[in-house]
């Protein structure tokens, strides 16, 4: 018998009849790791099972469903999109639901951010913005700026420009550092010191670097870190002073996750690029999107057509996408989104604050939709989601840290209900 992650067994014949021996899971050693649970369907903050159980989805499917699950309007867009086009492709032809949804993006992201080059995942809107930087200096002339400084505990995603500017020791991709290009790694700008060593390395290699990248104010899944609107401003002010790209990577703190539209917006900062995801669409389908800012865009209007932005995934700008995303706007214009991730801030701070007494915890830390419980060693990850889930909730845990990222307008119940299994699972741990 092969056991799904939650102790109920199901049996080899009919794991490999589902398609369990072609699937490969990510981040799963396929061997040895049980197996996953089996969803049938979604609603609201709730996953159901095919075995008729329902958990509470404490992660919001990886930060994407700031909305919850199968949210009406979003479902009635995407329905009239699909009986109309589901798809055409963006070389040379464009549509009325890309065009509209790249003015709503430029109208609400800071300030002159008004140029979107759609991409279908968030790694993808990294590798646009990284190779966009490069490029930026090739078109001014400058052909030796290649290399990027990023952060510790920074995460960028999967692919491998992305991979390249991750944390190199602490992340998952260290078993790959002989095989990805070397760029700068920093500590971020927290005091004095910090700071100062930033501003030499910036000044050192400023011929070599293109552009600084930074996951604003929380870094996610390199784990849940948080650091002050000061220390944002210090990136934004070192860049400036030393002529480099700044590149803000929103995939995950978009779209309200930190109580506010954007993160940039604690420190009111503005970078030179910037790349959205995960959100955008609340949930139901890949789109994500690159942002650059007036001055970054003039670098590639010329006559000369090599210096054209040579990019283009080929399901980018997909108007099922656009519809659902530009539904999801209109979910952030029309209900109080913004507000309800400050309701769940106070909650979370409120119902997690018990944690913060336990032996093992050593510290508890909140920012809008965003709550962590973090642990002085790695946890023991099987024994803390079986905990979970006996109590009806999703979570995934994180090397040391449990942590919550619920829809923005998860149900008062339903969020007590995931604090509260946080705590037990804390005090059993």
């Amino acid at each position: 018998m092969i056991c799904s992650n939650d102790g109920h067994p199901y049996s080899e014949e009919d794991w490999c009849g589902l398609g369990g021996a072609n699937i490969w899971l990510p981040y799963t050693q396929m061997k040895t790791d049980p197996r996953p649970l089996l969803a049938d369907a979604t609603r609201g903050a709730r996953i159901r099972l095919a075995d008729g159980r329902e958990l509470i989805d404490g992660v919001g499917s990886w930060w994407t469903a700031c909305h919850g699950y199968n949210h009406p309007h979003i479902l009635a867009a995407m329905c009239t999109q699909m009986e109309r086009m589901p798809h055409i492709m963006f070389g040379g032809i464009t549509h009325e639901p890309a065009l509209r949804l790249a003015k709503r993006i430029a109208a609400i992201s800071p300030g002159d951010l008004t140029r979107v080059f759609f991409v279908d995942s968030g790694s993808v809107a990294v590798e646009v913005a990284l190779k966009m930087a490069v490029q930026y200096w090739l078109n001014k002339g400058e052909r030796g700026r290649t290399k990027f400084v990023h952060f510790r505990h920074g995460y960028h995603g999967d692919t491998t420009a992305c991979m390249a500017v991750c944390d190199p020791n602490e992340g998952m991709h260290s078993q790959f550092g002989n095989y990805l290009p070397k760029n700068f790694l920093a500590d971020l700008p927290r005091d004095k010191e910090t700071k100062t060593a930033l501003d030499d390395l910036l000044r050192r290699e400023r011929n070599r670097i293109a552009a600084v990248i930074i996951e604003p104010i929380v870094q996610g899944a390199g784990g849940m870190k948080f650091h002050d609107a000061a220390t944002l401003r210090s990136v934004r002010d070192l860049c400036t002073k030393h002529g480099v790209l700044m590149i803000a990577d929103e995939i995950f703190t978009g779209f309200g996750r930190t109580g506010r539209m954007f993160a940039c917006e604690h420190a009111s900062v503005i970078p030179d690029i910037m790349c959205i995801g995960k959100g955008l669409t609340g949930g139901t389908i890949t789109l994500a999107a690159t942002l650059a800012r007036v001055h970054v865009f003039e670098a590639f209007w010329s006559d000369d057509h090599q210096k054209a932005l040579m990019h283009g995934p080929t399901y980018m700008a997909n108007p099922l996408a656009c519809s659902a995303a530009n539904a999801s706007l209109d979910l952030f214009e029309s209900e109080p989104r913004l507000e309800q991730a400050q309701r769940v801030e106070f909650a979370l701070k409120r119902d997690l604050e018990p944690c913060r007494d336990l032996p093992r915890v050593i510290d508890v830390r909140v920012l809008g939709a965003i709550g962590v419980v973090q642990f002085n060693r790695e946890l023991d990850h099987g024994t803390a989601r079986a905990s979970l889930l006996a109590q009806g909730v999703w979570i995934r845990t994180l090397t040391d840290c449990i942590y919550l990222t619920p829809a923005l307008n998860i149900q008062d119940a339903e969020l007590r209900a995931l604090t509260d299994a946080v705590v037990a699972t804390a005090k059993a741990l």
